[in-house]
């Protein structure tokens, strides 16, 4: 059986990581058996989550995650797309991923208030005397990590306005269709369900969040999604699983 290495579930968000959700949401779409373990980010292959190890193999990033899937196992999330569609996929997912998770992550990150709502619960396990400074190192680090990808360079405004252009074109594009390519969910539906729903997450406050609340169409797919691949949930980033 392949097994997911993840953070587990915080925030009523499958997955802290929408990397992450994407990365299930890709198993769960081809119908593979797996399981979950919180336990491996000590020994993840390039340093993060997700990862998964299929007999042995471990393949390390969500993007090549999918390349396994439909190399070893047959599957094509691309099915019924022409090659354009093919490639404004694409173009939407590389958007999400190196554009909008950045904006998310310093809103999540260095706004004090999200921080102490959210990731400063990561650390409760660190020893209470050195637990201070072991977050002031890692938020240093998050900051450097901003600044080094170029998000961290712009004000704050210039953060926000591009994060909240990303969530409209990816609103604008759904439109009113079911999913985002049409009538049936595709490979890139696994990411863009995972980062409308962090950006919806209610833990957090943020104008990317307000830009997102705005788009009654993301809320109601980001439910389409809930109902079809986490059944579990009644409502995951405070949208209701669509019946």
């Amino acid at each position: 059986m392949i097994t997911l290495y993840n953070f587990g579930p915080a925030f009523g968000l499958p997955d802290p990581s929408p990397f992450v959700t994407k990365a299930e949401l890709l198993l769960k779409m081809a119908g593979l058996a797996y399981r979950a373990d919180t336990t491996g980010f000590a020994r993840a292959p390039k340093g993060k989550l997700p990862y998964i190890d299929d007999d042995g193999v471990r393949i390390a990033d969500s993007t090549f995650i999918r390349r396994h899937l439909e190399t070893k196992y047959g599957f094509d999330f691309d099915r019924g797309l022409d090659a354009e569609q093919k490639a404004v996929a694409w173009a939407f997912e590389k958007m999400a991923e190196d554009n909008l998770y950045w904006t998310i992550t310093q809103a999540r990150w260095l706004d004090d208030d999200n921080f102490d709502k959210g990731p400063r619960s990561f650390f409760a396990s660190v020893p209470a005397p050195i637990r201070p400074f072991v977050v002031a190192m890692v938020r240093r680090q998050v900051r450097a990590n901003l600044r080094g990808q170029g998000t961290g360079r712009h004000t704050h405004d210039e953060i926000v306005a591009l994060g909240c252009r990303s969530i409209d074109a990816i609103a604008t594009y759904l439109g009113d269709k079911p999913f985002f390519m049409g009538a049936e969910p595709k490979g890139v539906d696994a990411t863009m369900f995972a980062f409308a729903a962090s950006a919806l997450c209610p833990v957090f406050t943020s104008p990317i969040r307000d830009s997102a609340e705005r788009r009654s169409n993301l809320r109601c797919y980001v439910g389409r999604m809930t109902a079809r691949y986490y059944g579990d949930y009644r409502e995951i980033a405070g949208c209701p699983a669509a019946a």
